[in-house]
């Protein structure tokens, strides 16, 4: 990673290492290829249509959405590949936008419930075999999504709404805790198979078996899987770090920030800085488990303790010289999908130089 701040760029601003961005990318994509396995990137994580293109140039099947709104976006600039992984309640106005949109690509939906799949039917009515559904799984992450042998029921119920039902998926969330990454791999193998067994027993045929995030993507061994969904893998996050699923080296986007406020230690106080990006360029997510709300490259030692709309407060190691005022500095967002729905458009460098600007064509398309 380069830490150069192009002198033209006003913090805060949200900066992508493009060489690191794209050995992110070809990572991935080679490391599926290996194993046989379909890459479905989920594009919430950068909503962005250059980056969407390259992952599609790199081999990726097609993409994931989390709403209709970002399926939009990428359908008008060619993706013709589309899974909205999010169990929809399907409204008249949602049905009106499906039906566009399956008419421009072969378009996936998630459902979890009857209710829902019979819903998703009658709105869509004779337009409901143009879109594919895949059921949601719950594989331990305990969000939305059936246990595996409750599948057949939600398959059926879709089947007689007229819905072209084709697999299951999952999201093994709970890999997003320490030491919870190969455990949580292990639960996702387990829970497809067991949906899918129970699919083909009941006469469906499963087509595709969905899972992935990035915390499980890259480990190794069989998988029931046919295809996989990680996002975050493209930029690295503060998480991925603490999780041990990135390396410093690895993490291309950082937020750059400058030293607005400095305080040495006095009368007990700890020495700090505060820089000028806060909640609202960084994002304010962080679990219970992380040791800040953000984590500096340069300075590993440091943490990000508190946030404020416009204020990061950083303590600052005794290892370390206390950075002057107007000292400009890469901060690494703790959960990166924030941070790219929260700006316009991210800065693009190259050895330390801008190189583009890119549009963050999907930010706020959460419906």
């Amino acid at each position: 990673m380069n830490h150069v701040i192009p002198a033209e760029v006003i913090t805060p601003a949200v900066l992508i290492d493009v060489d690191i961005l794209d050995r992110n990318i070809d990572r991935m994509a080679s490391n599926m290829l290996n194993r046989g396995l379909q890459l479905r990137p989920h594009v919430k994580t950068h909503k962005t249509l250059e980056i969407a293109r390259k992952q599609l140039a790199a081999g990726a099947v097609g993409i994931t959405v989390a709403t209709i709104g970002e399926a939009e976006v990428f359908a008008a600039d060619g993706v013709n590949d589309i899974f909205i992984a999010y169990p929809l309640w399907v409204e008249a106005p949602h049905a009106e936008r499906l039906r566009a949109l399956a008419a421009k690509c072969r378009l996936a939906v998630g459902v979890d419930s009857a209710e829902s799949a019979t819903a998703m039917g009658r709105r869509l009515g004779a337009d409901a075999g143009s879109v594919e559904v895949l059921i949601e799984v719950d594989s331990g992450h305990h969000r939305s999504g059936v246990l595996p042998e409750e599948v057949v029921d939600v398959a059926r119920a879709a089947s007689s709404a007229g819905l072209n039902v084709a697999g299951v998926f999952t999201f093994p969330g709970h890999s997003y805790k320490p030491g919870m990454p190969t455990g949580a791999a292990s639960n996702e193998n387990e829970a497809l198979g067991r949906a899918a067994a129970a699919l083909t027993s009941a006469g469906f045929e499963v087509r595709t078996i969905s899972g992935g995030s990035t915390p499980t993507a890259l480990i190794s061994g069989e998988t029931m899987a046919s295809e996989l969904r990680p996002g975050v893998y493209v930029f690295g996050d503060a998480q991925q770090l603490e999780l041990e699923r990135c390396t410093w080296d690895d993490v291309a986007l950082t937020v750059a920030a400058t030293v607005v406020s400095r305080h040495e230690a006095a009368g007990g106080n700890v020495r700090r800085v505060v820089v000028d990006a806060g909640s609202k360029i960084l994002g304010s997510d962080r679990p219970d488990w992380a040791t800040g709300f953000a984590r500096l490259p340069e300075y590993p030692e440091a943490r990000v303790t508190a946030l404020s709309e416009h204020h990061a407060t950083v303590v600052w190691p005794d290892s370390s010289e206390l950075p002057a005022l107007g000292t400009r500095l890469r901060v690494i967002p703790n959960h990166v999908c924030l941070a790219m729905n929260l700006v316009d458009e991210v800065t693009v460098v190259r050895d330390g130089s801008v190189v583009d600007t890119w549009s963050v064509a999907a930010r706020g398309r959460n419906n």
